[in-house]
């Protein structure tokens, strides 16, 4: 029987959440087609990963473990994984559409000779042949796929699926990680920015524009962030703002910068040129603060306040606090 492969994105020895959505897109396109959800990660030290991912609703877990990969190589987990998916009989693979799945999995699509679908928020199964559905056009048109060849390849934009869980405990696979031919292996990463929640995966986002008008006032966003308690929500800011030096690209939301899609996504001094709405019109509710009536990111938000940014968020975020500070 085939399997609908999921390549889990494992960091620092624990799965990331959009890998769990994954495996909710597979098991839609599984329960259709009739085939088995198997689960791929690689790593080092990969038990507690494991353990999160066969509780998820998968059918098997193929764990990829070893010294040489405790750090992420483009190269050397695509080799991996596209033999691992020959070995499943992979009719489909799926991966979040995160800057490792954006960088994976068109390497292994290459190695298994099929094409790839990315940023997905949509996927089926009609007709015998894999199905999906992408935005396109900055968000302007929907752009429908149908598979043509096999296996069919796609990320999923994070925070489009629920993420499994609940699911009886399924048979983990070990295979030692291969090594030898390998063209590149990762010794070190230096990472900056640690403990941050990451954009794409924030169940809040909170931007800021240039309403601001200072860079030192952008701390504003920051706090209303921070109110919402650990790992919640992250920051964002506009094209305008990573322009002007006052923030790092990394938390640019727009068609230039991040595609994001959270739950609930704050615009703050945010006038909304299409370029950043782009980025977040996708988000299930969009709170939109601007002391112009007439700013177009009225036209998309689901609630607007209009009025001074810095009376208004300085009240939102001592009435968030308080809120999350009760429960």
């Amino acid at each position: 029987m085939s399997n609908i492969v999921v390549v889990a994105e494992v960091r620092g020895g624990a799965c990331k959440r959009p890998s769990l959505e994954a495996v909710t897109a597979a098991l839609q396109l599984a329960a259709a087609s009739g085939a088995k959800v198997a689960v791929i990660a690689c790593g080092s030290g990969l038990d507690a990963a494991c353990a999160e991912l066969g509780k998820s609703g998968a059918h098997k877990v193929v764990a990829i473990d070893g010294p040489s990969f405790a750090n992420y190589s483009g190269d050397a987990y695509a080799k991996a994984i596209a033999d691992q998916c020959k070995a499943l009989a992979a009719s489909a693979v799926l991966m979040a559409h995160t800057a490792m799945g954006k960088d994976l999995l068109p390497r292994v699509s290459a190695l298994l000779d099929t094409g790839i679908v990315t940023d997905v928020v949509a996927v089926g199964f009609e007709g015998g042949a894999f199905t999906a559905k992408k935005p396109v056009f900055a968000g302007k048109a929907t752009l429908a796929v149908r598979a043509a060849k096999s296996p069919f390849t796609a990320t999923l934009r994070p925070n489009n699926f629920a993420a499994a869980s609940g699911g009886a405990g399924a048979e983990v696979q070990k295979v030692a990680a291969p090594g030898g031919d390998l063209l590149s292996v990762v010794k070190e990463i230096v990472a900056s920015g640690g403990g941050k929640t990451p954009l794409q995966e924030a169940k809040v986002v909170v931007a800021g524009g240039r309403g601001l008008k200072e860079a030192q006032h952008f701390k504003m966003i920051e706090d209303l962030a921070a109110a919402f308690g650990p790992g919640v929500a992250a920051v964002g800011a506009s094209r305008a703002i990573v322009d002007a030096g006052w923030r790092p690209h990394s938390e640019q939301v727009g068609q230039t910068g991040k595609v994001v899609a959270p739950p609930l996504y704050f615009a703050i001094g945010i006038s909304g040129a299409i370029q950043h709405i782009a980025g977040m019109r996708t988000a299930r509710t969009i709170v939109a603060i601007n002391k112009d009536a007439d700013a177009p990111i009225f036209k998309i938000a689901d609630f607007g306040i209009v009025g001074d940014a810095f009376e208004v968020v300085p009240a939102l975020t001592k009435a968030i606090a308080a809120i999350v500070g009760a429960k």
